[in-house]
């Protein structure tokens, strides 16, 4: 069992709701207009369907729908990544106000409309009343057969998407080949300018700090000679001065030991003095004019300069300049390889097509087991001698979801070729088709409960006496509601809801109750003869019901 309970209030055309549900199989029946598909809707919108204000009761605030299931195994992970509590029961809770702005909870926990819809799958399965519209189109049959075969397209579609990439920047190389070459030819003029110049990265620096010396190296030497003049000059420098000052204070220490300290602090500046002589003698030994080099310094300078007028940025950003040149130029070459890019292109291709045949050969024996499964299911449903090919052939060109075309095909009678389902089939056969696809491809699925909205639509007789038994034999192993119209139907339910519309001064408002008993027959009567009931349609009820017991 997984759907529990279903609570509404001020919803559509129900005041306040609550029903119960059971395990087995369960027939929802009422009269036209009463509002049997509420709960289906009620449910798809706990589930996170588009909402708009015409759900809310007339006259209302807001519309309050719940639903509680027993949480199934596969959940637990996704309760526990989204700090959800893991409990017995999933309780979704969504409330739509009258502006049509909607909240969701799971399990009391503020969540998005996108969450609720990522766990639908794994709750119910519903297969509505028209679903033999898609059975025309061909991506709704590509996608019934990828989900029957349980295939996952993604892998291909990511494949195409690299491949047509790869492909793409392979002819725009081509495309832009002379441009590229063109610029090309720019970088590679401006690369060979600058490099005939090698700037390093700080040499800008240190040229100028060379220029700055060897253009002021006169004045330089004459301020060493001043300032070695100054400290040992003929007529008592500075070092002959601290000296005579030093013994001075040396004579008289042992009279005031005082003079000891000061001495001492004339002996360090002394010593400091003759380091500062040594100093400027070893620079005016090295130190001379030099013209040549001061013209050569002039010169790079002045290229520095130039190159860096011309191309507008300041001297010394130029060998990041010339470094950014150098990437350009490798992109470039990269983006216009016509070698390698016809090699990516060609391997992007190969990888396409090699997940694109395995997809292939998975839908090509999926399609054979569903062609099986649809043909036997449909010889219960009123297309005795009918079979069902869904049948796989290769696409014109490849595409994002692979390399065949889906089609379905059926012969309605034995002894005629199946054709396109569209050409052949008429309203009545297309509905039985759906039908039998639904309780082929339900039989796979993982969801615990199974929902049928009016998927019986248009069928009777004997062939409704067979759907009957097609859904209570469902219902043996997980839990199956069916929204009917059909007597046959309905008899064959473990349990049987009636929806009821009541009338009063402030409006209608829908009704759900379960029905057994007189009350079930009384309904079924309905269904099979009208409102008046009579000993021979409620007799006749009686022996369906019987007979529905009998198949258990």
């Amino acid at each position: 069992m997984s759907l529990r309970r279903i609570g509404l209030r001020d919803f559509v055309i129900v005041e306040q709701l609550e029903v119960d549900f059971q395990p087995g199989f369960t027939a929802l029946t009422g009269e036209t207009g009463a509002g049997k598909s509420i709960l289906i809707d009620a449910l798809q919108l706990v589930l996170g369907h588009r909402a708009d204000t015409g759900f809310v009761r007339q006259g209302a605030s807001r519309a309050e729908l719940m639903a509680e299931f027993d949480t199934p195994a596969t959940l637990e992970g996704f309760l526990s990544d989204n700090d959800m509590p893991g409990e017995d029961t999933l309780l979704l809770r969504r409330v739509i106000d009258a502006q049509g702005k909607s909240k969701f909870w799971i399990n009391g926990v503020p969540a998005t409309a996108t969450q609720l819809r990522s766990i639908a799958g794994a709750l119910v399965d519903i297969h509505g009343q028209h679903a033999w519209q898609g059975l025309t189109q061909p991506e709704s049959v590509r996608q019934l057969l990828d989900a029957y075969a349980g295939t996952d397209s993604t892998p291909t579609q990511r494949a195409y998407a690299l491949w047509r990439s790869a492909d793409k920047a392979l002819q725009q190389a081509r495309s832009m080949e002379e441009t590229h070459q063109r610029e090309r030819e720019r970088l590679l003029w401006q690369i060979a300018e600058i490099d005939k110049l090698a700037p390093g990265p700080q040499e800008w620096e240190e040229l100028n700090t060379q220029h700055g010396r060897l253009s002021n190296a006169q004045a330089l030497m004459d301020a060493a000679n001043n300032a070695m003049a100054s400290l040992e000059g003929e007529d008592g420098g500075a070092l002959t001065q601290v000296n005579r000052s030093l013994h001075v204070l040396q004579a008289q220490a042992h009279v005031e030991p005082g003079f000891s300290a000061m001495a001492d602090s004339l002996e360090s500046c002394l010593a400091q003095l003759e380091d500062v002589m040594r100093s400027l003698n070893g620079y005016l030994r090295h130190a001379e004019l030099d013209p040549d080099k001061l013209e050569q310094l002039d010169q790079r300078l002045g290229s520095w300069i130039s190159l860096a007028r011309r191309y507008k940025r300041a001297p010394e950003d130029l060998p990041a300049l010339l470094q950014g040149w150098h990437a350009e130029l490798l992109a470039l070459e990269a983006s216009s390889d016509m070698v390698q890019l016809s090699k990516n292109a060609q391997q992007a291709q190969e990888a396409y097509q090699k997940v694109a045949a395995t997809l292939s050969q998975a839908r090509q024996q999926a399609a054979k087991r569903l062609s099986k499964a649809i043909t036997a299911a449909m010889q219960d449903l009123g297309m005795a001698g009918g079979r069902f090919v869904a049948q796989v052939s290769p696409a014109r060109e490849p595409r994002s979801d692979g390399i065949d075309d889906v089609e379905l095909l059926v012969a309605g009678h034995p002894g005629t070729d199946p054709k396109p389902i569209a050409k052949v089939a008429s309203g009545g056969e297309l509905s039985r088709i759906s039908l039998a696809i639904a309780i082929s491809t339900s039989q796979l699925g993982q969801a615990p409960t199974l929902i049928f909205d009016e998927i019986d639509s248009g069928i009777g007789g004997a062939v409704a006496d067979s759907v009957g038994r097609v859904m209570r034999a469902l219902g043996r192993d997980r839990q199956v509601l069916a929204v009917t119209h059909l007597a046959q139907v309905a008899a064959r339910g473990d349990h049987h809801l009636l929806v009821a519309k009541q009338r009063s001064k402030g409006g209608s408002t829908s009704h759900i109750r379960t029905v057994a008993d007189d009350e079930r027959v009384n309904e079924i009567a309905r269904m099979l003869g009208g409102e008046n009931l009579s000993a021979t349609s409620r007799a006749h009820a009686q022996e369906m019901i019987a007979g529905g017991m009998n198949d258990r």
